[in-house]
């Protein structure tokens, strides 16, 4: 069923300041970049927490990656242990320091941003508003049971009334002119699931469709930022998806960024998502457009059944390790099936545990010897899951800091991940991105962008 201002399969019209097709924004891979760790790690999603991490140390970087004075000297990523003699996982002491070059086998005396635990991995409330029409069916799953506490930097607001927003809005539009501030203050102050209801309410007082009416009154970013904040979180997931993979070339950087991110149950509402809306099969589409190793993680990471126990067996881990080093630094050549079976299967913690063992093991740590075995987008695919397991909120601020570095803004980038955590996790990433490059998201975003497109990124993001 064809949704207005939304249309499924014909094809949704490029946005502006859309990136082409192999000009996304390129960011070193992580693990390159000196930050700290979160303690602890990421917590599992549901909101359980990790006891303390390990210390953070260095380990070698690709070979002719910039030295200081261009980025940071190279360090480990947040939450990944200490290579070669690393002490046992349970209660080991955080390291000490941010922008001090190492001094023996740590960083010392950066912030430390109170141990949290995370939401995620419950279902997508989408009550209303649908594209389709229907929401996608619970997914029941050990993580939708959990107590979540959430983290976004937008709430659903006190005392809402579906009815009087819709009257905001279409007292904004009409007439000459259009009021931006006044639709920003609506839209940058609900939560998802109230936006839906407003769209439902503006159709039902005005006989209009609240989208058509806000494309014809918007352009450029602002236009792309407040449709994103409009669509169902599940349905901009797989909406993104489809428009990476549609058209001459494939965005790898997007499929990688919500596939090997998204817990269980956000994988399967997808799937269901982008079946349902644009009437095809992604995993066929993901075969399609991609190839050989990275193709199977890929499909992989579709089936939205990684294990979620959020217990972590230590002799599995050591089980698991000792059979990666096997796979890579432990034989001539890559056993990648290997890699792929291990990363694609074991739960967010079992893989902390993991990389902890195999730095014990290899005198290396996992992503260290994931970029001396692999490369391309798998690379980029493994050690994306490994930095969700280490610190997720690192990766993301990571890929925001790296969507406005240097000349011009990888605008999509930056409105995606802005969108899609601001609700999950933004409160974190926000503190990892100060950590990691000294300064706010807040002041990084006001440089880069402009007018109400920078007020609307603002207002979300809070200061």
């Amino acid at each position: 069923m064809s949704y207005p201002g939304y249309p499924p399969s014909g094809g949704y019209p490029a946005f502006p300041g859309y990136p082409p097709t192999g000009q996304e924004s390129v960011y070193p891979p992580a693990g390159q970049y000196s930050y700290p760790t979160v303690p602890g790690g990421y917590p599992p999603a549901g909101g359980g927490t990790y006891s303390a991490a390990p210390p953070s140390a260095g380990y070698p970087g690709a070979a002719g990656y910039p030295a200081p004075g261009g980025y940071p000297a190279p360090g480990s990523y947040p939450g990944a242990p200490q290579a070669g003699g690393m002490p046992p996982y349970p209660g080991a002491p955080a390291g000490p320091g941010f922008g001090v070059p190492p001094a023996g086998p740590g960083f010392g005396g950066y912030p430390q941003p109170p141990a949290q635990s995370y939401a995620g991995g419950g279902p997508a409330q989408i009550p209303v508003g649908y594209p389709s029409g229907q929401a996608p069916s619970p997914m029941p799953g050990p993580a939708a049971a959990m107590a979540q506490c959430t983290q976004g930097t937008i709430q659903a607001a006190p005392n809402f009334d579906a009815g009087r927003d819709a009257e905001v809005l279409r007292k904004a539009m009409k007439g000459f002119g259009t009021d931006e501030q006044a639709i920003i203050n609506v839209v940058a102050n609900r939560s998802n699931d109230q936006r839906q209801k407003i769209k439902a309410a503006f159709k039902t007082m005005y006989g209009k469709d609240l989208i058509k009416d806000l494309k014809s009154e918007l352009s450029g970013n602002v236009e792309e930022l407040i449709l994103a904040l409009f669509m169902p979180r599940t349905y901009y997931d797989a909406w993104s998806l489809r428009h990476a993979m549609k058209g001459a070339g494939t965005q790898e950087r997007v499929l990688i960024e919500i596939l090997c991110t998204r817990t269980n149950q956000e994988i399967r509402e997808i799937v269901n998502c982008y079946k349902s809306e644009f009437g095809r099969d992604i995993e066929q589409d993901i075969r399609a457009d991609t190839s050989g190793h990275f193709e199977r993680l890929l499909v992989s990471m579709c089936q939205g059944n990684r294990d979620e126990n959020q217990t972590v067996d230590y002799q599995k881990a050591q089980e698991d390790a000792q059979r990666l080093y096997q796979a890579g630094e432990g034989r001539l050549g890559t056993d990648e099936s290997c890699f792929n079976m291990v990363l694609a299967s074991r739960s967010f913690p079992q893989l902390k545990a993991t990389v902890e063992a195999y730095s014990r093991i290899a005198n290396r740590d996992l992503l260290s010897s994931i970029d001396r075995e692999f490369s391309g987008n798998v690379e980029r695919g493994l050690k994306t899951i490994l930095q969700c397991a280490l610190n997720r909120p690192a990766f993301f601020a990571e890929r925001l800091y790296y969507s406005m570095k240097g000349a011009g803004t990888d605008d999509s980038t930056l409105i995606r991940i802005i969108v899609t955590r601001s609700e999950i996790d933004l409160v974190q990433i926000k503190q990892m991105f100060t950590q990691m490059y000294q300064k706010t998201l807040a002041t990084m975003i006001a440089s880069d962008t402009s007018g109400d497109y920078r007020r609307l990124l603002l207002a979300i993001v809070g200061q």
